[in-house]
């Protein structure tokens, strides 16, 4: 077992003073997430109850302990509720998601986020007052969905009925300004940025000139978004 004074509460401390999230619970979400996290230079603690999890981040976490989330004693003594961001990505026991969110909230961390399993577990962690319910399996399984169905490289929905698609610049696109294309009131979407081969990905701007091979971001209205991904 990797071992800490008192679950290292000091260097937990320590961690809650800078850029830094808390992840409770390592399976594959909380773990991808943590790591992600560390990529993008916050500090993360992480804390699961099975010891392989555990044993598996060592190292690879800013610290990473084994301890019960449900117990308030323990998240103390790791000065959990001196962070500002926790993230509750326990998925295998709906009962310790739901027992740990609500002893974070009565911590009054300021915000949770929490994973949910379905739209039950969903509706329960949002009645205890959980700021942020996320779903990854259906959020997963209703963009790839968008992305069998259509012509998009990539698509990620905003807020309902509104998307921001990736997708090859269209020959209505090619080589004029994006000003006089028209297509904000003949498609219903904006060209956001756009890439030239390999190139970085630059604004788009009424000035614009794409060109065939170009990629490009489009946001607006699902539906139009979707058929405008579909041109050629």
């Amino acid at each position: 077992m990797v071992r800490f004074p008192l679950f290292g509460g000091d260097t937990s401390r320590r961690i809650a003073e800078a850029d830094s999230v808390a992840v409770i619970g390592l399976g594959r979400f909380g773990s991808a997430l943590a790591l992600e996290l560390m990529a993008g230079g916050t500090e993360v603690l992480g804390i699961d109850l099975e010891e392989d999890l555990v044993q598996a981040l060592n190292g690879e976490l800013t610290q990473v302990v084994r301890a019960d989330s449900t117990k308030e004693e323990a998240l103390r003594q790791l000065a959990v509720d001196e962070f500002d961001r926790v993230v509750v990505a326990i998925g295998g026991d709906i009962s310790a998601s739901i027992l740990t969110c609500s002893v974070l909230l009565s911590m009054k961390i300021p915000v949770i986020w929490a994973k949910a399993v379905d739209d039950r577990h969903g509706l329960i962690l949002e009645q205890l007052g959980v700021h942020h319910v996320i779903y990854p399996e259906k959020d997963m399984g209703r963009r790839v969905a968008h992305l069998v169905r259509g012509a998009a490289l990539d698509y990620i929905e905003v807020a309902p009925g509104y998307a921001l698609v990736k997708t090859a610049a269209p020959s209505v696109l090619h080589g004029k300004p994006l000003g006089d294309t028209g297509i904000r009131s003949s498609h219903g979407i904006t060209v956001a940025a756009y890439q030239h081969g390999d190139e970085a990905w630059r604004n788009a701007d009424n000035a614009t000139v794409l060109h065939a091979g170009d990629t490009i971001l489009i946001v607006g209205p699902t539906a139009d978004a979707e058929a405008f991904a579909q041109l050629r």
